[in-house]
């Protein structure tokens, strides 16, 4: 006789292999359009007269119509479901990313920054969202962190990619930095498409579990969402004063900061290393952090739930990431790849360990809106990052001060994570 939690287990297991490679496959795509200009930086500079303030500018703006357009985005998904939304989302920001191949100058550059952020918006709290209709509470950190392999994937992969379509001979009346765009573009129009065929909304519409799995999946997560916190309908004024709420936007924040600070630079920080301009060799050496920080992800959401101390693991982990930041400007090639590989690592190993907070605070319409609020208002810190390192760099007349100054926030954000409650009381917000 199987017992029921046998049968839930192998529920969960049956919806990892089935979900979460494929999300992973969308958000390698995600990621790639994202962080893609950092390989196009030098040639827009020299192709379309892009200056150093307004790269970090443009950079930026991304996150602000990003950050507008988050909240109403997970809402409609809640209402109309994954499969329909993901898709629309997938296919705008692939023809938007496309677009940016047409770039001539200051003012087309920030236009499609601002039309990709809203292309994009609500694409990461969706899938965060989605997660938890189909999984349990003690499974989503592991989940989390496979699907947290996206960014470094994207990086590990896209590097050497947007590195050799920057090499190659042109072809036709295109250079190679528009050739990237719409290549890159393109797949993101591929893998929405083939996502409204695949994904399922909810257990219930899997024709690949039994019906016995189904019902013991709704039942651990009806379960779940009864037990947790805040989960009343929408409604955002007492999001917005609720500090525990807060406390996960500000530690977001900080956390895309940070993150940031490395995906966009990290490219020419590279050629400044290596000593040569960028293309597939600086590409494949790029590829070195992001693939410690992918053992990263795979490991400590791990270590953090067998140890069951989230909040301890992921401060320690920052803390060591902040050194590291610390170092990377003071050493040598060699040192300085190694720092940068150990603070991307911290960096993408943290991110699944956080979202675990806010996802057994928040459940229903509240965890459509309060994740998006979070990744929303949280997504600002990638508008800021470029632009206090260009400032930073500026004011003090070195091109190191903006890193000392990101490494420093990292640091503000390991005593942050240390103080932030994992466990609440019960009382709902009405």
């Amino acid at each position: 006789m199987i017992s029921s939690q046998e049968i839930l287990d192998r529920a969960v297991s049956r919806a990892r292999k089935r979900l979460v490679p494929f999300l992973l496959l969308m958000y390698v795509v995600a990621f790639l359009d994202r962080a893609n200009i950092g390989f196009a930086k030098q040639a827009l500079e020299t192709h379309a007269g892009i200056t150093p303030e307004a790269y970090a500018f443009a950079a930026g703006l991304f996150f602000i119509s990003y950050a507008v357009f988050e909240v109403p985005s997970n809402l409609i998904l809640h209402k109309v479901g994954a499969r329909l939304w993901m898709a629309r989302i997938m296919v705008t920001w692939g023809l938007v990313s496309m677009a940016m191949m047409f770039v001539v100058g200051t003012r087309s550059f920030y236009t499609l920054r601002l039309l990709l952020g809203a292309a994009e918006a609500g694409f990461f709290p969706g899938v965060i969202l989605y997660l938890t209709y189909w999984f349990p509470n003690r499974a989503r950190a592991q989940v989390f962190g496979l699907f947290y392999f996206g960014a470094p994937l994207a990086l590990i992969f896209g590097g050497p990619i947007s590195g050799l379509l920057l090499q190659m001979n042109p072809v036709g009346s295109l250079q190679n930095w528009q050739w990237m765009f719409l290549v890159e573009g393109s797949l993101a129009v591929a893998v929405g498409m083939w996502s409204y065929k695949y994904l399922d909304n909810r257990p219930a519409d899997a024709i690949w579990l039994s019906t016995a799995e189904k019902s013991a999946l709704e039942n651990a997560l009806v379960h779940e969402e009864n037990q947790e916190y805040l989960h009343s309908g929408f409604n955002l004024a007492p999001m917005l004063r609720d500090p525990h709420l807060l406390q996960f936007v500000l530690i977001y924040f900080f956390l895309q900061m940070s993150i940031y600070g490395v995906v966009f630079y990290l490219p020419s920080e590279v050629s400044t290393l290596m000593n040569k301009p960028a293309g597939f060799e600086v590409g494949l050496v790029s590829a070195i952090p992001w693939i410690c920080a992918l053992a990263g992800a795979f490991l400590l959401p791990r270590l953090a739930d067998r140890l069951n101390q989230r909040r301890r693991v992921a401060a320690i982990a920052l803390a060591v990431t902040a050194c590291a930041s610390f170092l990377f400007p003071l050493v040598g090639p060699r040192a300085g790849l190694i720092s940068l590989s150990i603070a991307a690592t911290g960096l993408i190993a943290v991110q699944p360990l956080f979202w675990t907070f806010p996802t057994s605070y928040l459940s229903g319409s509240a965890a459509a809106a309060g994740l998006a609020m979070i990744n929303a208002l949280g997504a600002v810190g990638g508008f800021v990052a470029p632009n206090v390192k260009t400032w930073a760099d500026d004011h003090f007349s070195s091109p190191r001060a903006g890193l000392f100054v990101l490494a420093t926030v990292a640091l503000l954000n390991t005593g942050l994570i240390a103080i932030v409650r994992t466990h609440h009381p019960r009382d709902k917000i009405t």
